[in-house]
């Protein structure tokens, strides 16, 4: 059983929440859970929030899955539902493993399929739809007694309403005092990315290991990125365990991206979406786990309690900071630090 808390703190947007987590085995063959995650969502992101109210709003998620162990094959299914006020989600994942070359090699397939029903907030008439399909396939190889290497794809395809119904673009004018007025965006109705990432982890002599990833993206609507990320985990006395890591991230420009039109509708396609801009982004993590003996309630096997931080920089190469004003077009480039904490309580019984 893991109890967590997460929050996130950055950009003017916070969300914070809890989260429980219930596995449990039968006959080590059969292993079920279930998951609540909850978000509670306040203000919003700057290109959101440079047109639109702060607003406060909760998201739930309730999520199931069971696991099947036959010989070396595990097999699993799982279903997710995801509701907030302005947003539905339903996720259903299937996904295999099979171990082969005396457990050396091992090859995952999965497969989900997602829909979603996006509504708006004040417009009680406004209902669009969305689905997505996700293939992931994973191979890992023992290397030597000390290494693991693994290979990984994903493929994800999605159709529909891919815009947010709140996000707005902005484009020249010279009869607005500002030197330009906004209209809201439009995306294609199709989006196909595709990511592949090597990722390696190495057992060191000291009981430690260090970990190195690797990980290129690219999609139809023109943006590419990649990122490298290295960790290393050290035990310590007093059954404590730390957890370094620091990831680097870098990503061009969709095709449509623009942060000052020249025009209204200028083009078939317009977004201001920072997530769609050229940025970059680092991030250092630290982690401490404590394990610890439950001699006061015999019923627990063992527990830990566990901390994780992430300090995340980002970096935008092409979006303005329109809430510091200036010149139309020559406003300051955009900043933002932002704050990811995770605590767990985790308990075997």
């Amino acid at each position: 059983m893991d109890v967590m808390y997460h929050g996130y703190d950055g950009g003017g947007l916070e969300v914070s929440g809890p989260s429980i987590l219930v596995r449990k085995g039968f006959n080590d063959r059969v292993s079920v859970w279930a998951n609540y995650y909850e978000d509670m969502i306040s203000s919003a992101s700057i290109d959101v929030v440079a047109t639109a109210s702060p607003y406060k709003e909760t998201r739930k998620e309730y999520g199931g899955g069971i696991d099947f162990l036959s010989g070396k094959t595990l097999i699993g299914m799982a279903y997710i539902y995801s509701d907030e006020p302005d947003y539905i989600a339903e996720t259903a994942r299937f996904g295999i493993s099979q171990d082969f070359f005396g457990d050396l090699t091992t090859l995952s397939i999965s497969y989900a399929r997602g829909w979603n029903d996006i509504m708006k907030h004040g417009d009680a008439s406004f209902e669009e739809h969305s689905h997505r399909q996700d293939w992931r396939v994973d191979v890992s190889q023992v290397i030597t007694p000390n290494m693991v290497l693994n290979l990984g794809y994903e493929g994800i395809s999605d159709e529909g309403y891919l815009h947010d119904p709140y996000r707005t673009v902005r484009y020249l004018d010279p009869t607005s005092p500002k030197g330009y007025s906004y209209q809201a965006e439009v995306d294609p109705d199709t989006r196909t990315s595709s990511a592949w990432a090597l990722r390696t982890i190495y057992y060191l002599p000291y009981r430690a290991s260090a970990r190195l990833e690797y990980r290129w993206y690219e999609d139809t609507w023109g943006v590419q990125g990649w990122n490298i990320e290295a960790g290393y985990v050290q035990p310590l006395p007093y059954n404590l365990t730390v957890d370094v890591n620091y990831r680097y991230y870098t990503q061009g420009a969709a095709d449509f991206y623009s942060d000052l039109y020249p025009r209204a509708n200028a083009q078939n396609f317009l977004s201001r979406d920072k997530e769609l801009s050229p940025f970059s982004s680092n991030t250092i993590g630290l982690g401490l786990t404590y394990s610890f003996g439950t001699d006061m309630a015999p019923f627990f096997k063992r527990g830990e309690i566990s901390l994780f931080a992430d300090y995340i920089m980002f970096t935008y190469d092409d979006f303005r900071d329109v809430l510091k004003g200036g010149t139309a077009g020559d406003e300051p480039m955009y900043k933002m630090d932002s704050t990811v904490v995770r605590a767990f309580v985790s308990f075997w019984y």
